[in-house]
């Protein structure tokens, strides 16, 4: 397999392992089965280059037909090695919504191998809720989202039980689970 095909089955082994084997996203496992998951990967490093790969996964998912591409994963393995960098560069990606005149439209949620959230140690399990193998956005359509909480009112309450379920699986738990990057 080449890198990009390489960070592909990494990045849909997470998904399978980990957001739909440990529930941790109710909405993602009914795109995954229909095969409406695009997967796109970006070999750049420089910004530059990030914005202009998340540019065309914008404009290619809002014109493609949801029945068959719901949703987008942006997989940037040579990138962000540092996570306060990535998060930095959220600021940027928010900003081609923007430009795009796609706000209200499309949603930019995010992923790091070295997510933390503000509050926590870096070793806090917890994490781990938004830990993928490489730096990801994922590019979900807005109805989309507002179909998913119609079907599920106390969206709200995921989060919590997230935190929950991985404080019960710990470290040993999550390591077992071989989610992480096979690229180096």
């Amino acid at each position: 397999m080449n890198p990009e095909e390489i960070a592909i089955a990494d990045t849909r082994r997470w998904l399978e392992r980990a957001v739909i084997g440990l529930n941790l996203c109710p909405f993602a496992k009914a795109p995954h089965v229909k095969g409406q998951i695009h997967y796109a990967v970006c070999g750049a490093t420089g910004r530059k280059a990030l914005l202009q790969a998340l540019r065309a996964e914008l404009q290619a998912l809002t014109a493609a037909d949801s029945a068959e591409r719901e949703t987008t994963l942006l997989v940037m393995p040579q990138a962000f090695a540092d996570f306060l960098d990535f998060n930095d560069f959220l600021d940027e990606a928010e900003g081609e919504l923007t430009e795009l005149d796609l706000e209200g439209v499309i949603q930019i949620a995010s992923f790091h191998p070295r997510f933390q959230f503000a509050g926590t140690d870096e070793d806090d399990i917890t994490n781990a809720t938004n830990r993928a193998p490489y730096p990801t956005l994922h590019l979900l359509r807005e109805d989309s989202i507002d179909r998913a909480v119609e079907a599920f009112p106390e969206a709200e309450m995921i989060y919590e039980a997230n935190m929950a379920t991985l404080e019960k699986l710990g470290d040993a738990g999550w390591q077992a689970l071989e989610v992480g990057p096979t690229l180096g």
